[in-house]
């Protein structure tokens, strides 16, 4: 009979394992980039300076962070109810488009009312498309990983659609559509930083960066300091008895997946408000898809999702660099090196599980032993 597993201590789940993974992923990355006749301890260098050092660097980094907090955001709201949330691409999609329909709208107002209703416009159109797979799953028993996917299409399908028919900019042959007002653009941080007399690179890196910030902090206050955040972990840890305990089952995973699809759509504010000022046919570049593994390595924690999300965006940028630097490192093996982190932190996250516990166990019955002796 096996001897069972002890419970790994919460610090170490939210903090070492998630930094044993990396480790492991970079160490076989490493084997392979020496396979290939370069040196890893030189490639990872190249890779940290050009995400945190090199000029404009770190404002790259901090540009695909944002796109990381957003769509990490939406996948762990969603598991916290124990819902795996893989529309995040859709969502992220339709809430471009409810950004753009409201900058139209609201042309002729000043920014002050322009802007704040069209970041409301891409939360409300994330919402709604994370609304109807949550419905299908609460009241019609539909799982939720097929009917997210599926709306992954529809959404590509409708932007599609969209931008080569009604929205196309005339004119233009490229899939994309008109620029948006003026009143609708989100300031860039050399500009904000330039105001105050401080001079930095001029990158792509915007105010969305500040409001991925505080859908941080409000992701924390939701799910750890409001009613509906216990009902939505109740609902997750176990729905039966969240139901005898008066909680309304359906009408929380309904509201869950509204809140996932919300701040997907949020993604928009930095790609369509805060850089290309117009919709781009398949602008979400798959940060969906990566938000899953943003979410698994952060723990679902904000602080974790933070750091997961620099973490993807430091590979972004400083993968871009690799593939500058060395010949032999092409943009391939770039995304080799990130599918490998992916795998560790999502498939394999929980590896090397059994031995840490063991191993943590057994330093912790010592400890306790030597201050006894």
């Amino acid at each position: 009979m096996s001897t069972p597993i002890p419970p790994l201590p919460r610090w170490a789940d939210l903090f070492l394992l998630p930094v044993i993974n990396l480790m492991a992923a970079l160490f076989i990355c490493g084997l392979i980039v020496l396979a290939i006749g370069e040196n890893p301890i030189e490639a990872l260098g190249v890779m940290l300076k050009g995400a945190f050092v090199y000029s404009g660097g770190l404002g790259y980094t901090l540009y695909y962070t944002t796109n990381f907090v957003f769509t990490g955001l939406a996948v762990a709201t969603a598991f916290h109810a124990m819902l795996f949330n893989i529309g995040g691409e859709g969502q992220a999609y339709l809430g471009g488009l409810g950004a753009a329909l409201v900058a139209f709208a609201m042309g002729w107002a000043p920014s002050i009312i322009a802007l704040p209703l069209a970041i409301a416009g891409a939360a409300l159109l994330g919402a709604c498309w994370g609304v109807i797979p949550g419905y299908l799953q609460a009241r019609r028993g539909s799982h939720i990983v097929i009917t997210t996917i599926m709306f992954n299409f529809i959404a590509a399908s409708i932007m599609v659609w969209l931008l080569t028919g009604p929205m196309l900019e005339p004119g233009q042959q490229s899939p994309q559509s008109a620029p948006l007002p003026a009143s609708s653009h989100l300031p860039a941080m050399h500009e904000i930083f330039a105001a105050i007399g401080i001079k930095i690179s001029s990158t792509p890196f915007n105010a969305s960066f500040l409001l991925a910030l505080l859908a941080l902090v409000l992701f924390w206050v939701l799910i750890w300091r409001t009613r509906l955040g216990y009902a939505i972990r109740a609902v997750g840890q176990n729905p039966e008895a969240a139901h005898y305990a008066g909680i309304n089952v359906p009408r929380t995973i309904i509201i869950t997946m509204a809140i996932s699809g919300g701040f997907a759509g949020l993604l928009a504010t930095n790609e369509i408000l805060g850089v290309s000022d117009r919709i781009i046919l398949n602008y979400t570049a798959g940060y969906g898809f990566t938000g899953i593994a943003v979410a698994l390595m952060g723990r679902n924690h904000p602080i974790g999702i933070f750091l997961a999300s620099l973490l993807f965006g430091a590979l972004y940028q400083g993968g871009a660099e690799l593939d500058f630097e060395f010949q032999s490192i092409t943009r391939e093996m770039v995304l080799l090196i990130q599918g490998m982190i992916i795998l560790f932190s999502g498939a394999l996250a929980y590896m090397f599980n059994p031995p840490l516990a063991r191993l943590i166990a057994r330093l912790t019955v010592s400890r306790r032993a030597a201050a006894h002796g």
